[in-house]
């Protein structure tokens, strides 16, 4: 019999699991959020720190710093979880009636309930109602087929990355900085980032003539590039891409033959729409020409930002383009596995695309709360990127939509030597520092990539109105402190 502490080689350890899994990392939920969890912990349970709460500014959840979800959305799903409220003649004194029509209709289309599986790529009147959607934005048609209902956009997003990677001889190109889901997924696949470094001086603008040298440098190593992220609006830098800009890069990934993933789930998050407005990777296609129209596009889109922001849902969709009918067939094969979406995701996507009408009893409630949302995330946008270029050595491009600020640090000599002396990256000391003298929560720029020599941090400016001043007085007096004591 064997020793209860003895190990068999077979047994699963760091030394025999995959090695692809062991390359994959994620800095938004990295260890320094973990040591702000701890931390959290223990002020519950009586320890003393030099600040009074934690400020959670490494992710983007709308509703974990406050955010109130929309009322309309929340009545509808209330009665679609408990479809026996709607035959309750009572409800009509609590809901409008036109949460309670909503909510019969959809329940026409689920009728042994919601706890049943659906179709692979989601229920079919959800689809065709993001299809409107699609078309009432892009002025195109859109063939619900090509809609796959998703959980998150994530879900999605590793669907087309496992249809495209082979090996590590397939490259995908990725923005630096850029969201890390990407240099997380690529690798676990077996693929190879291609970073492609974003323009800061320039408001983080996109270079075609970069993306160009980046392909041409990999096909020189045996490389294959595949595939190409685009963030837009970007996490986390916050530009919002021209028109122009996203004809060129149509245009160049036509000429290699390169499949576009349009990552587009902050597309309501654009603040400044008259200057930067939002424009979708299928629009920009459509309106280019019959030349152009075998790209191969996916485009994807989430419940878990915008002004909806309910991200533990986790519902979305992605919308396929120009891809052989073999492929979109296999595609459905691989979402066929994991049987189906989760059906409140896909709910909730059918509340993002068809939101109350006008003239509709919840039309003004759902107008107020949406504005209300959007105007306060442009205020806090405003006002953190203010207070950030005050900073000494500190510098942040303007933030023109999503979620987040992406401010460079000029860090002091001796900081840095102190940073190597404890073998952490930089932007990480000075992110663990803010943690721990000022609770601030946030995300070094290592964890997205950025330019040799540069340092930065990622912060979300979701906490509410009535901390956001908060956070940026401590966020000054840590600043000064760090700064002073690293003179």
């Amino acid at each position: 019999m064997l020793a209860r502490n003895s190990r068999r080689l077979a047994w699963l350890t760091m030394n025999n699991v995959n090695e692809a899994v062991k390359k994959v990392e994620y800095a938004v939920r990295g260890p320094l959020v973990v040591k702000a969890y701890e931390m959290s912990k223990q002020m519950e349970e009586g320890k003393k720190f030099p600040f009074t709460e934690l400020v959670f500014s490494n992710i983007g959840d709308p509703q974990n710093r406050g955010q109130k979800p929309l009322t309309y959305n929340r009545q509808v799903l209330s009665l679609l979880m408990n479809p026996q409220l709607v035959s309750n003649s009572a409800i009509s004194n609590i809901y409008p009636s036109d949460v309670i029509d909503r909510a019969q209709l959809m329940l026409r289309y689920t009728t042994n309930g919601n706890g049943q599986y659906t179709q692979s790529a989601g229920m079919p009147f959800i689809r065709e109602n993001v299809a409107d959607f699609i078309r009432a934005r892009d002025g195109y048609d859109c063939d619900p087929n090509d809609i796959y209902l998703t959980d998150g956009a994530s879900i999605g997003i590793k669907a087309i990355l496992e249809l495209l990677i082979r090996g590590p001889n397939d490259g995908i190109l990725v923005p630096v900085p850029t969201y890390p889901l990407y240099t997380a997924v690529i690798p676990e696949f077996g693929g190879t980032s291609v970073l492609y470094q974003l323009d800061e001086e320039n408001g983080w603008s996109l270079d075609v003539g970069a993306l160009r040298k980046n392909v041409q440098e990999f096909k020189k190593n045996g490389g294959e590039v595949r595939g190409l992220v685009v963030i837009n609006p970007n996490n986390p830098t916050g530009t919002v891409l021209t028109k122009e800009n996203i004809e060129e890069i149509i245009k160049f990934c036509h000429e290699e033959e390169i499949v576009i993933l349009a990552d587009e789930v902050y597309q309501e998050n654009c603040y400044f729409p008259e200057q930067f407005p939002f424009h979708s990777f299928k629009k920009v296609l459509r309106s280019m020409g019959e030349k152009y129209q075998n790209t191969q596009l996916a485009s994807f889109h989430s419940t878990s930002k915008g002004i909806m922001a309910e991200c533990g849902m986790r519902g979305g969709y992605m919308e396929v383009l120009g891809f052989d009918q073999d492929i979109v067939q296999t595609l459905y094969k691989l979402r066929s596995i994991f049987l189906c979406p989760n059906v409140v995701g896909q709910l909730c996507v059918d509340l993002m695309v068809k939101s109350p009408p006008m003239g509709s009893q919840s039309y003004s409630m759902y107008r107020k709360e949406y504005h209300d949302v959007y105007e306060s995330l442009k205020r806090r946008s405003i006002r953190l990127v203010k207070t950030l270029n005050k900073l000494e050595g500190v510098s942040c491009q303007p933030v023109n939509g999503a979620m987040y600020c992406f401010p460079q640090i000029t860090l002091p000599p001796k900081a840095i030597a102190k940073a190597q002396e404890l073998g952490m990256q930089p932007d990480a000391l000075y992110a663990l520092r803010a943690l721990e003298q000022a609770g601030l929560v946030v995300v070094p720029g290592s964890g997205f990539g950025q330019k040799p020599g540069t340092w930065h941090f990622r912060t979300t400016f979701l906490p509410q109105e009535d901390e956001i001043e908060g956070m940026c007085t401590s966020l000054k007096k840590f600043h000064d402190g760090f700064m002073a004591e690293f003179a």
